[in-house]
């Protein structure tokens, strides 16, 4: 069910110039910054050998990331995202074992072009789990 580590996303107040260290000081491909209105973000990738590093910034007011950088000024890590073989068949599995899904609990599509969701932190060890569809 579960695949490979997909991202570690980390809310930012500028994720452009947050990524350009990962860039400069580890030679990490920087992406172009992508516009997810749907999400309320700004996103910024970092590309690893092994994995991505999100850097998400709020996009708008009401963005989800603006309330966690309320909590935490200096950024920090968002989530981590698992990549899944079947989104619907994780997700039911999720649900039955007793995961909450934040939302409506249908997939939206991610910044990879991918249906993704979301998982309650309190049912991850305080962890807020996102699953992308491989």
């Amino acid at each position: 069910m579960l695949g490979r580590l997909n991202h570690v996303a980390i809310a930012t107040r500028d994720a452009v110039k947050s990524a350009k260290i990962y860039g400069a000081a580890f030679g990490a491909q920087i992406s172009d910054a992508v516009l997810l209105p749907e999400h309320g973000v700004t996103t910024v990738f970092a590309t690893l050998p092994n994995t991505k590093i999100e850097f998400i910034e709020p996009l708008g007011e009401t963005s989800p990331i603006a309330k966690f950088l309320e909590r935490n000024a200096d950024g920090g890590i968002h989530h981590v995202c698992y990549e899944v073989v079947d989104i619907i068949a994780s997700r039911d599995t999720l649900v039955k074992e007793g995961a909450r899904v934040l939302g409506d609990g249908v997939p939206k599509i991610g910044a990879h072009g991918k249906p993704v969701l979301f998982l309650h932190p309190k049912d991850f060890s305080g962890a807020l789990v996102e699953i992308e569809q491989a």
